[in-house]
């Protein structure tokens, strides 16, 4: 896991801050992720992490600050025309359609223009990645395991063609058995070059997998480094990870 600071950014937020009812949730918070790098936001409950993802993923829109995306202010930009420029998010919870079948599913996932060009070869690199799903792709979604769920949400976000998914607590309600198997689907998505957001609450397991962290307390941005240095930061261990 490797990261090339020379790299342009290939996306960057900028001084973002929104409120709930004037209740502030996220606060003056910057940051950016390049191509091909994974990068966690980490914190407790109400630290400000998925608003922040919703923001970047247009679900939400910033009441201050910028978002760019290759170049371009996506800030106002809606969430179905973030997902055509290549940015998809994939929900807390996952999701599911469970009367529609796994492939159902899938098709779900690309409606974008860009994704309907790619069908044929998203679907192969989609049940290719997970094996699982095209064994039982005419398996109703509500039938399946709530790991296999997951693995579902992701494939259903791959098919959108996403140039950055963004995986909002991904290991949410899973057993631990599946929750190691989760973070090595999440290597395996590293692989084929997708630039990732992950928020967790798993700190431990997010931190081993990603090139860069930023945790955050009370909507800001109190901490961030790489994977490794974060790992061995005394402020980590003490407040994550009990040690």
């Amino acid at each position: 896991m490797t990261s090339n600071s020379t790299t342009a950014p290939l996306l960057e937020g900028r001084n973002l801050h929104f409120g709930y009812k004037g209740a502030i949730a996220v606060s003056d918070v910057s940051l950016f992720v390049r191509v091909r790098e994974a990068v966690a936001l980490l914190g407790a409950n109400g630290a400000g992490k998925s608003t922040t993802a919703k923001m970047i993923a247009g679900a939400l829109i910033p009441q201050q600050g910028r978002i760019l995306f290759a170049g371009q202010n996506v800030t106002y930009l809606p969430a179905h025309r973030r997902v055509g420029s290549g940015i998809t998010l994939v929900p807390e919870g996952r999701l599911v359609f469970p009367r529609l079948s796994v492939l159902e599913n899938l098709q779900m996932g690309a409606h974008a223009k860009r994704a309907k060009a790619r069908y044929a070869a998203n679907i192969e690199r989609a049940f290719a990645l997970f094996p699982r799903l095209g064994e039982r792709r005419n398996q109703l979604a509500g039938s399946m395991s709530g790991g296999e769920q997951q693995m579902m949400a992701i494939a259903r976000g791959l098919m959108s063609d996403p140039r950055l998914l963004i995986l909002d607590e991904p290991s949410l309600g899973l057993m631990p058995k599946m929750v190691d198997q989760l973070f090595a689907i999440i290597q395996t998505v590293r692989s084929i070059g997708i630039s990732l957001i992950i928020v967790e609450q798993n700190v431990h397991q997010a931190l081993q997998v990603v090139d860069r962290a930023y945790i955050l307390t009370k909507g800001r941005i109190t901490l961030e480094g790489t994977g490794h240095e974060l790992l061995l930061s005394d402020i980590v261990r003490k407040s994550f990870l009990g040690l």
